[in-house]
């Protein structure tokens, strides 16, 4: 039944009622820990509905596809990510690169429980390629525009190429936090320091003139 037919590319149901909201809230729950623990091509619609204690038929009213399951977990793993870049935006130019730079080197792997299943989809053998450039690009873009508020005299060049640097540690970080990546005890440490160092070496000749960190 994850196969699609004319009848099952209709858009995902938006239920108006708490308790539809609800209900749909622990299906996309159930599918992202899923996703995240099998892989999206692993997945099936019938586990989905068992992992929430859920009846087959409730979930197809919610969502005619596994596909469409996809699309709305990826909707929503954005629209947290989004969240966090822009409030770590915000406040960018009252950190020094140190701070920065522990900001960004932990915020997905703090997010991760939210977004587990991002990998997996992101990774996933379907037509997502659009969405999957589009989450990458917006990362890099807010990540290179808190460098940039932290650093106001750095070019946009150089914070792009210094955000594309940062984004790669980011997912090492996750990738150590949560055992997807070889690592050692004390491995995370050591990734957070080297991100200061790489940070404040690069922020710093594009901090402005007399400001003093830790004022």
């Amino acid at each position: 039944m994850d196969s699609s037919t004319s009848s099952e590319k209709r858009a995902p149901l938006q239920p108006r009622r708490a308790v539809g909201r609800q209900r749909v809230a622990e299906l996309l729950a159930a599918a992202s820990d899923l996703i995240a623990e099998r892989g999206y091509d692993a997945t099936t619609m019938a586990e989905i509905a068992a992992r929430a204690g859920a009846k087959i038929g409730s979930l197809y009213r919610f969502f005619p596809n596994k596909e469409a399951i996809a699309e709305t977990l990826l909707q929503q793993h954005m629209a947290i990510l989004q969240e966090e870049y822009e409030a770590i935006g915000c406040r960018a130019s009252g950190l020094s690169p140190d701070e920065l730079a522990d900001g960004l080197i932990d915020l997905m792997a703090r997010l991760y429980p939210r977004v587990q299943s991002l990998p997996a989809l992101m990774g996933a053998h379907t037509d997502r390629t659009e969405l999957r450039a589009r989450l990458r690009g917006q990362a890099l873009l807010e990540i290179a525009t808190a460098l940039r508020a932290c650093a106001p005299r750095l070019d946009q060049k150089t914070a792009d190429d210094i955000a594309a640097v940062v984004l790669n540690n980011m997912k090492v970080m996750v990738g150590m936090v949560h055992g997807d990546a070889p690592t050692a005890p004390g491995a995370p440490d050591e990734l957070r320091r080297m991100n200061r160092l790489y940070l404040s070496s690069r922020l710093g000749p594009f901090r402005s003139l007399g400001r003093i960190d830790g004022e």
